[in-house]
């Protein structure tokens, strides 16, 4: 009863003891306080990380892609592995917080020679026990062990944010390949109309030059861009090959067979009006921002052990059970045993180690903040470009969308004049080359603009459905 009370009342003393760890306080953004090409916004407004994936992108051909990417991706799945593994060493750091207890049985027998026995005879005793025992249980008087475990889960959340940024860098880099697919597959329709209407110009040209209608100059020359859009052709191929190929390797593997038809690019359900909100929402809802403040904090609790290991330990030992010498009186009345061994260590000379160790953790604690900071600024310039490429590639798309209406009209009047004979054929030549570069402007504008808003959902730290999440060893 008596020991019993020593360990309460030690127990209650370990609760109460110090905590040594820096007061933690989150460093000011050093940003401003608003970002620019964005309008105000109030401090509760939503944010882009309230929406999921799926609640953005709306061609189901686009979310099939995202949803077997988070099934099959590899990257995906190694950060989910790394976020068990230190969710492990988590636990074993925590677990320092509690004693150890541990139970056993043992029988020894020892056999003496008359010369080392007092009654000089010889002589067999055995002994019996069984006990349990509390081994080197350190009462955390100045907070050493627990920084240690809060430095472990910080080092957990902060993997855990690093999953999460994993999940939104792997969900915006599907959408943005899966776009600049169906941005190859559209140049490849137009290097094929196009081809088209050269070879069916060419032979045009090729029988008025039969008849001397036309010089064979404009014959070659009809014949040559042929040609050409036959090499276009080819690139055009080439380049939807290895747009198909990259996408394969984010989804993990081939493309399977029963995903919905896909989308023009002109068509694409994308929300266009992603709410940016404050700098400051943004920060707390970044996985990337919130990863470096997890281990900002666990550099700030790593401070907090170093100084503890300036003051003394005490641990605990202590047994308690029964033991007899002969085993059917093990558990009779009388044979109790117990014992209790508590050490202090007190740290007197190390050579200047325990500070080398303390400003080691301090100096990491400092490399943390910069790093947080950094994480920031990056942050805040990911966003802010992404705003104003969103504000200024709207007015290029209308731009370009005009442009392809003037030169189809251009390419139109030009063909007509030389058909009847008031233009060269050199004037129909050059505006249809610059219909098909208007053309592949426009694709590549549709495309940049839909690629943006993926960057800015990305930047924004766009959330995600739990519903939707299918990581491999993510346990949800």
């Amino acid at each position: 009863m008596r020991s019993a009370r020593r360990a309460a009342a030690a127990l209650a003393l370990a609760l109460a003891g110090c905590n040594l760890a820096p007061r933690y306080q989150r460093p000011e953004a050093p940003v401003a306080g608003a970002f620019p090409a964005a309008p105000a916004s109030p401090g509760t407004a939503t944010t882009a990380a309230d929406l999921g994936w799926r609640d953005v992108f709306g061609d189901p051909r686009l979310q099939a892609f995202v949803a077997v990417a988070l099934e099959r991706n590899r990257d995906l799945r190694i950060a989910a592995l790394n976020v068990e593994a230190v969710r492990a060493q988590y636990r074993i750091e925590r677990a320092r917080l509690f004693p150890v207890v541990t139970a056993g049985a043992s029988s020894s027998t020892v056999h003496l020679p008359g010369d080392l026995n007092v009654s000089r005879t010889q002589d067999t005793a055995t002994t019996w026990t069984v006990n349990g025992a509390v081994t080197g249980f350190e009462l955390d008087l100045f907070g050493r062990v627990r920084n240690l475990s809060k430095a472990a889960l910080e080092r957990y959340l902060g993997t855990e944010e690093a999953r999460r940024s994993a999940h939104l860098a792997l969900v915006a880099e599907v959408a943005s390949q899966y776009l600049a697919e169906r941005a190859a597959d559209e140049e490849l329709a137009l290097a094929r109309s196009t081809l088209e209407a050269l070879e069916a110009s060419a032979r045009i040209t090729r029988r008025q030059a039969e008849v001397g209608r036309v010089s064979e100059l404009d014959l070659r020359t009809a014949e040559a861009q042929v040609e050409t859009a036959r090499f276009n052709l080819a690139a055009a191929e080439l380049q939807r090959a290895r747009a198909a190929n990259a996408l394969g390797v984010l989804i993990g593997g081939p493309v399977p067979a029963d995903l919905p038809p896909p989308l023009p690019l002109d068509a694409q359900q994308v929300v266009a009006d992603l709410p940016a909100g404050l700098p400051s929402l943004v920060l707390v809802r970044r996985p990337d921002v919130l990863a470096a403040e997890r281990a900002l904090r666990a550099s700030s609790a790593e401070v907090g052990a170093a100084r503890a290991a300036f003051f003394p330990t005490i641990t605990l030992t202590a047994t308690g059970g029964t033991a007899s010498a002969e085993l059917g009186k093990l558990f009779g009345a009388g044979q109790g045993s117990w014992s209790f061994l508590p050490r202090i260590t007190m740290p007197i000379f190390a050579a200047g180690a325990l500070r080398a160790t303390l400003d080691v953790a301090r100096i990491r604690e400092a490399i943390q903040v910069a790093s947080y900071e950094r994480a920031i600024q990056g942050a805040f310039r990911e966003v802010a470009d992404a705003l104003a490429s969103k504000q200024w590639v709207d007015v290029q798309l209308e731009a370009q969308a005009a442009r392809v209406a003037a030169e189809q009209r251009r390419y139109h009047l030009s063909e007509l004049r030389y058909r009847g004979g008031v233009d060269s054929y050199l004037t129909l030549l050059t505006a249809q080359r610059d219909l098909f570069a208007a053309q592949q402007q426009l694709i590549q504008t549709r495309l940049a603009r839909l690629t943006n808003l993926a960057d800015l959902y990305r930047a924004l730290g766009g959330g995600w459905n739990e519903r939707t999440v299918v990581a491999a060893g993510s346990g949800r």
